[in-house]
Formats: C-alpha cells, sequence, structure tokens
C-alpha cells in the first residue's frame, strides 16, 4: 500500500514539474492575449505593423542576441538542474525561482524598450542586471535632457532606487 501511494506521489510530482519548466521556458509571445486591433509581424529583421515598415538598428539586433544567447545557456543550465537526480529539492527550487526571474526580467525589459518608443519615440536596448538598468539609445544627437527624460521614465516603473546608464549611439 506504502509502495503504490509512494509511486503516485512520485508520477504526479514529476507531472508537476515537466509541466512547471514547460510553462516557464515557453516563449513570451506564446502567453500573449491575442488582440485583433493590433497585429505585428516580424519581415527579415523589420517590423511591419499596419502597413508601416521600421527598421530596427543592427546594433541593437545584435545586442539582444548576444543578451538572448546568454539567458539560454544560463536556463539551459538550471533545467538540467531541475532535470538532475543528483540535485537536492532545495537547489531545484532555486533553479525554478532563477528561471522565473529571468522570464520576468525579459517581460520587463521588453515593456520598458517599448515604452520609451511609444513615449519618448527611441529606439533603445535595456538590460536589466540586478539594481543596475542599461539603457543604449539610437539617437544621432547626444542630449542630456533626453537621457534625463530616460532615467525618470525607466525610474517611474520601480518602486526600489535604480542605478540608470544611458548610452547614445548613432
Amino acid at each position: 500500500m506504502i509502495n503504490k501511494q509512494g509511486l503516485w506521489f512520485l508520477t504526479l510530482f514529476s507531472l508537476i514539474l515537466v509541466l512547471s519548466v514547460y510553462y516557464i521556458t515557453m516563449p513570451d509571445e506564446l502567453l500573449l492575449t491575442n488582440n485583433s486591433n493590433y497585429t505585428s509581424q516580424e519581415v527579415n529583421g523589420d517590423i511591419e505593423d499596419a502597413g508601416i515598415v521600421v527598421e530596427e538598428s543592427e546594433l541593437l539586433v545584435a545586442m539582444r542576441v548576444s543578451l538572448e544567447e546568454e539567458r539560454l545557456m544560463k536556463k539551459s543550465d538550471l533545467e538540467g538542474l531541475l532535470t538532475s537526480n543528483k540535485a537536492t529539492a532545495e537547489e531545484k527550487n532555486e533553479a525554478l525561482e532563477e528561471l522565473k526571474y529571468l522570464n520576468f526580467l525579459s517581460g520587463q525589459e521588453e515593456m520598458l524598450e517599448a515604452k520609451l518608443k511609444t513615449e519618448l519615440d527611441v529606439e533603445s536596448f535595456v538590460k536589466i542586471d540586478g539594481i543596475e538598468v542599461t539603457v543604449v539609445a539610437i539617437k544621432d544627437k547626444h542630449d542630456s535632457v533626453l537621457a534625463n527624460t530616460i532615467m525618470r521614465t525607466i525610474q517611474s516603473e520601480f518602486t526600489d532606487k535604480m542605478y540608470i546608464t544611458v548610452k547614445f549611439e548613432k
């Protein structure tokens, strides 16, 4: 009787763990709701939105790809830890929390980039690392007033004091 209960527990726990890892590693695009008023398609690195074609800076694309590769490597290490037989339950819980945090960071960075684009009309790359936020903005003119506005816009999204760095690129 105890063997059957233990087997059922192990089976259900494994199923829950596999589903948790699946939902954590699922791309954010699948989790977003579909809004029929807004359609966006990515076409060869260009973003096409309601007939308007906007080309992103190669620098921004390269920075995003680099950050994504770095995070994918970290996620795969954490997923390996989750599936390891040698890892303790505490280590697996910490790995799961780290995966959740990495996904949260990615969403936060995308939201901040979108906010800078809509409110300030600035193409940018945002990277959050603890309490440090690095912003690379694509503008021909390096403007201290714009940098200050970017810093205030970013800080308004956080309750804690963040250390925000703004760099301008052409």
